[in-house]
């Protein structure tokens, strides 16, 4: 059982990771032209570095993770004293809620009814 939840919470949070790159790099210009996000917004691309440093990660068995590794992360999901924040895991964790508690829904009926076998 462990190992088909483990993996449903992985697939879970690929699909969390992918919807936070996405809402970074939807509809934003990088480079020369970029424009900063609205406060409240996802941020809009700039380098790549943050899209690309999120990653979904199995810390440890029934616990998956997703993190990203630049930097201003926090600085951006969180706002500081000087900047409005710019959300962008917690808007995907909330898009993907349902989807994630299927997944993992369905992997312990399918384990309960393997383990009856």
């Amino acid at each position: 059982m462990e190992r088909r939840v483990s993996q449903a919470l992985f697939a879970g949070a690929e699909r969390i990771a992918v919807a936070a790159q996405i809402s970074i790099t939807a509809g934003s210009v990088s480079g020369r032209g970029h424009v900063p996000s609205a406060p409240g917004q996802p941020p809009n691309q700039d380098t790549g570095v943050l899209a690309g440093n999120i990653e979904a990660t199995l810390p440890a068995p029934l616990r998956a993770q997703v993190a990203s590794s630049a930097p201003y992360s926090a600085p951006l999901e969180f706002g500081t004293s000087r900047m409005a924040a710019r959300p962008f895991m917690a808007p995907a964790r909330d898009q993907e809620r349902a989807e994630v508690v299927a997944l993992v829904t369905r992997a312990v009926n399918s384990a309960v009814r393997s383990s009856k076998r």
